[in-house]
């Protein structure tokens, strides 16, 4: 028996894509507004990613993010400004939906990772919180989050 999903934050989950395998192998395949919840308006990837690595560190204040883990795995701490939690991305099929406010940190990448972020918005850098304690006090001024 598989353990039990996490319960995510308000604005996360889990996102299962179509996954199409025969004798040649492989393909999935994500649509916006179908598979995701978004439009894609900018695709990027990670990929060489050295032992030790982090990657993220940081929240979006209206973009949403789907990450898969394309080759390898890595870890996610997601925290919404009161608690935290940790999940593991690890099949290329299965993704996971970072809604908007939600600090994401992404490490302990397995030895040739690949990961594919799919964003709601284009870049733009007025829309990143980088800084935690200034994330804090952003979310503490609407959820009551102790600064």
């Amino acid at each position: 028996m598989s353990s039990p999903e996490p319960q995510l934050f308000a604005g996360c989950r889990f996102v299962e894509l179509p996954r199409i395998a025969d004798a040649r192998g492989a393909l999935s395949f994500a649509e916006g507004g179908n598979h995701l919840p978004f439009q894609i308006a900018r695709a990027f990837w990670m990929y060489e990613l050295p032992a030790g690595s982090q990657r993220g560190a940081h929240a979006h204040r209206l973009a949403s993010v789907a990450m898969f883990m394309l080759a390898g795995s890595c870890a996610v701490l997601l925290d919404d400004g009161a608690a935290r939690q940790t999940v593991t991305v690890d099949r290329p099929q299965r993704g996971l939906l970072i809604g908007p406010r939600i600090w994401h940190t992404l490490d302990d990448f397995a030895a040739g990772s690949v990961c594919l972020v799919l964003a709601s918005h284009r870049y733009e850098e007025a829309d990143y919180i980088r800084d935690y304690d200034a994330f804090r006090r952003e979310m503490g001024a609407t959820t009551g989050a102790v600064a």
